[in-house]
């Protein structure tokens, strides 16, 4: 298996690929067609250098993953609910060129809005359910006496019964269950390119549907990293303290857990493979066997982005009958 440096993620009715500087989105219109829109990555801090450092390219990584993410999951809903309703299309009819372009500016705007307001509330959200929220519950522990290091250790077990269980639920609802199924859909396409097979719906349905690189897996590693990095905080005597220390660990936690991340997905090691299988076991949980029309969909994702031929060409020494012509 040799990486492909593809990555990407679940939306709805569809999947987001990206591969260096360019990501797509490819999602099943309710027409059963397949839109796809291409776009070029931008990071969300900027172009210095800086944010390609170890580190802190992962609070960069962290951030621009759920701004993507988040932007390609409302444009995949606005593309696989109903079609443009009769009367807002009648409405657009009678508007000039002038007007459709202030409209549509306007609509842009907010979208951007809309988008980052998203992002803000969800990184609070998470913050405060699996950071703040484990050690405050933990804390009620001191009412019988147990130390700061009882109560870190109770922290750590509720911070990954709160994480399991939000997983284990929301697996069981119907259209996450379908989200889930274009996620395995999606590690299927990458690991049939990387494991050196022909993008074809035959070899992706044959192939895995759990890949180390997976957000899933990053998740864990999350979770993991913070149990440890919490420890520092068992010496520090004032309760308020402890709990903004924590919300300051939030990057350094990022930090590090895409680091170990990125080293599992690079190297085949039994090293590596041993710290990659909690996360491949709890994506039995966030990845379900698709149809070969999602696979289609992964395809399609892919192909508008990343030229699988030439990898395959290069990285396996495969060739297509095209070749001998």
């Amino acid at each position: 298996m040799k990486p492909s440096n593809i990555g990407g993620q679940a939306v709805m009715e569809g999947i987001m690929m990206r591969h260096k500087d360019k990501y797509s989105v490819a999602v099943r219109r309710p027409d059963n067609g397949v839109e796809i829109k291409v776009e070029n990555y931008k990071c969300t801090f900027g172009k210095s250098p800086i944010w390609k450092k170890p580190l802190l390219r992962g609070v960069a990584g962290f951030v621009d993953s759920l701004v993507i993410g988040t932007k390609c999951l409302m444009y995949s809903a606005e593309i696989a609910g109903d079609e443009e309703d009769e009367a807002e299309a009648k409405k657009n009819a009678s508007l000039t060129a002038e007007e459709l372009e202030k409209k549509k500016a306007k609509e842009d705007r907010m979208f951007k809005v809309l988008l980052y307001v998203t992002v803000a509330v969800s990184i609070a959200v998470s913050i405060a359910a699996f950071a703040f929220l484990p050690y405050v519950l933990a804390s009620l522990l001191r009412k019988v006496g147990a130390s700061e290091v009882l109560v870190t250790i109770a922290e750590a077990f509720v911070k990954l019964a709160l994480f399991l269980g939000y997983m284990f639920l929301i697996s069981r609802m119907k259209d996450i269950r379908r989200t889930f199924m274009y996620h395995g859909a999606e590690h299927k396409c990458i690991n049939c390119v990387e494991n050196g097979h022909p993008l074809t719906v035959e070899n992706v349905m044959e192939s895995s549907r759990f890949h180390r690189r997976c957000g899933t897996s990053f998740l864990f590693l999350v979770m993991l990293v913070s149990i440890f990095l919490h420890f520092i905080f068992v010496l520090v005597p004032v309760f308020w303290i402890r709990l903004v220390g924590r919300l300051l660990m939030v990057p350094v936690v990022a930090g590090v857990s895409f680091e170990l991340i990125q080293w599992a997905g690079r190297n085949d090691t039994a090293c590596a493979r041993f710290f990659s299988k909690p996360g491949l076991a709890l994506q039995k949980l966030t990845t379900v066997e698709p149809t070969p029309d999602m696979a289609e969909v992964a395809i399609q994702a892919v192909e508008a982005v990343f030229d699988w031929k030439t990898y395959l060409k290069e990285e396996f020494g495969t060739t297509f009958p095209e070749d001998a012509e």
